[in-house]
């Protein structure tokens, strides 16, 4: 900002630091350098960046643990989200994930509290999984199709546990065993034991 004219305020805040000594305004300038400094610091980034890698080591040692739980029973494995997902891929290369996708549908459907929804839902699942020639049937006998088309009519939330039950039998005495045995778990599972190894106390 310029001023020629006499007693403008301007003019005097010029003057007036134009009056200060060079080594005064060196060192305001050295000060205003560090406070940048120090406003930037990434020590804060730094120590939560270290949290972070805590967590993840944590949750590998999580994740490790889990997949080792996996082998232990069908029950474990349905527990974990991430069993589950590697289960229904593994499916999907014997093409027969329907029978988990039936599964997980029904245990969906035993979480609705609405009766409208809970009609419609069931009808839905039924036609999907159930009824023959179904875009996605399961293997079911007779008896249990015919017996969960008549739980329809006056749907509960217990209307598929026995066609739930046995698809869940189906996949734990055949499906599992050769999940357990295939290559893709195999290689997870030496690498969730190597990991849980190593992470162990040298004695």
């Amino acid at each position: 900002m310029s001023c020629w004219m006499p007693g403008c305020p301007a003019l005097s805040m010029c003057r007036g630091l134009a009056a200060l000594p060079i080594a005064c305004l060196e060192r305001a300038k050295d000060l205003k350098t560090r406070l940048g400094i120090l406003l930037h610091k990434p020590e804060l980034g730094h120590k939560i960046g270290s949290s972070s890698k805590l967590q993840l080591g944590s949750r590998r040692r999580d994740s490790s643990r889990e997949v080792l739980e996996w082998r232990e029973s069908f029950d474990q494995l349905l527990k974990s989200k991430s069993g589950v997902n590697a289960f229904h891929t593994f499916l999907k290369t014997e093409f027969s994930e329907e029978n988990l996708d039936f599964w997980l549908a029904c245990e969906d459907f035993k979480k609705t509290r609405s009766k409208t929804k809970l009609a419609s839902k069931a009808n839905r699942i039924f036609e999907e999984f159930v009824q023959s020639e179904a875009p996605r049937e399961v293997n079911i006998d007779h008896e249990t199709r015919e017996i969960t088309r008549r739980n329809l009519s006056g749907a509960t939330s217990a209307c598929f546990n026995e066609a739930q039950a046995k698809t869940r039998t189906l996949m734990e005495k055949d499906s599992y065993p050769r999940f357990l045995k295939s290559a893709s778990y195999q290689d997870m599972s030496r690498e969730a034991a190597g990991r849980a190894t190593s992470k162990r106390p040298h004695t």
